[in-house]
């Protein structure tokens, strides 16, 4: 009897369509249809830090969810949730700012960056702190903010004085034109000896015409005379911060969250797709694998840069895997010529279908393309 395939998944969200956790089900259920019995599958529903990246590294790495009230983005009390797992026999503790500071927790009638606040993102920092958490890594998607991490900091101990040295006790994106000194001397201890990981999706520096108030601010409710006056906060606070380049790629991330984990908690910035893959320790994993099935919902320029199912891709093909596959809603014919050497591209969508059917039925079109995809497939193909 041949040797079982083994099917590695690595699903992330196929935006509009599915989560993570369905498209990963989607895809077993095609290589079950296509195999039964005569495969081993190992399936991953993984994030690049978003929305949902806490949930989906509690249950990928058997980690434990945690809950905290902390205060929300617009100064208000709210639960959010963060979580525990094992990473190498070290605690790491996972945290997604939009749990404290999400845009998605703001009506919209109410967005508006110069009032709001990461001070609930430190809060969670702490509360990783207090279970003795080795690592912290945190998701910056999904931010309702523009005050660079101030507010985060000053739930860490980090002192903000006006130029009548009064103190900014909850610093918001309004107030960073006012800060004139910065007294890092309460800052917590334990920081120091915590390993800080930042996923981030973007790569704008923090201020200027590519910063984050012009680029991400409007987004968030800002008005063309809020935007100007949020970049020269961000300005003034990193002229008061020289040990922290500003014009780092990814600083200005998540209303410039990460200049204020980078330059308080000596935090790496780190692409989202990586670290996460790093967390499941994918590269382990996919050693024993033949096939790696991995999806997005338009795969095109965009995803070549560095999301999710590239870097799946490129690690997979790293670690010698004979079959490598990315199945898509859509692809722009200019990626497959590019990608031909590293793996193979699949629209799971028939070109007569309406899109709005298409999504409805994603779920079908994938465990379909999936299921053809493996019955091409021998299993003789299967590693020795």
């Amino acid at each position: 009897m041949p040797k079982p395939l083994h099917v590695l998944i690595a699903a992330g969200e196929m935006k509009g369509s599915l989560t993570a956790r369905k498209a990963a089900a989607a895809m077993e259920q095609g290589v079950r249809g296509a195999l039964g019995e005569n495969c081993t599958i190992d399936s991953l529903a993984l994030s690049d830090g978003g929305a949902g990246f806490v949930d989906l590294m509690i249950q990928t790495c058997c980690g434990a969810p945690r809950k905290n009230m902390v205060t929300g983005a617009l100064d208000e009390p709210l639960e959010a949730v963060w979580g525990v797992i094992d990473q190498g026999g070290q605690r790491t503790g996972i945290i997604e700012m939009s749990a404290a500071a999400g845009l998605s927790l703001v009506p919209e009638p109410r967005r508006d960056p110069e009032h709001t606040t990461t001070f609930g993102v430190g809060q969670l920092i702490r509360a990783a702190l207090d279970v003795e958490c080795a690592r912290i890594t945190i998701g910056i998607g999904n931010s309702a903010t523009c005050d660079a991490g101030a507010g985060m900091a000053a739930a860490l101990g980090v002192q903000f004085f006006d130029q009548d040295n009064q103190s900014i006790d909850r610093p918001s994106g309004a107030d960073l034109i006012r800060i004139k000194r910065v007294d890092v001397g309460g800052l917590d201890p334990r920081i120091r000896n915590t390993r800080f990981t930042v996923l981030c999706d973007v790569t704008n520096p923090l201020f200027g015409p590519t910063g984050s108030a012009h680029v991400f601010a409007p987004q968030k409710g800002a008005s063309p005379e809020q935007v100007e006056r949020l970049d020269a906060g961000l300005r003034n606070l990193a002229s008061l911060l020289p040990e922290t380049d500003p014009s780092t790629p990814a600083i200005g991330a998540a209303g410039g969250l990460a200049f204020g984990l980078a330059a308080f908690c000596g935090a790496q910035l780190t692409p989202g797709a990586d670290a996460v893959l790093d967390l499941v320790n994918f590269d382990s994993r996919v050693k024993a694998a033949d096939l790696v099935l991995t999806c997005e919902g338009r795969f095109d320029e965009t995803s070549l840069a560095g999301k999710l199912p590239i870097r799946v891709a490129r690690r997979a093909k790293a670690a010698g895997a004979r079959h490598i596959a990315i199945l898509a809603g859509s692809v722009d014919p200019r990626t497959i010529e590019q990608v031909r050497d590293l793996a193979v591209i699949h629209t799971i969508t028939p070109e007569d279908l309406p899109l709005e059917n298409a999504i409805r039925r994603t779920p079908d079109l994938l465990a379909t393309a999936v299921q053809a995809l493996c019955t091409s497939i021998s299993p003789l193909d299967a590693t020795p």
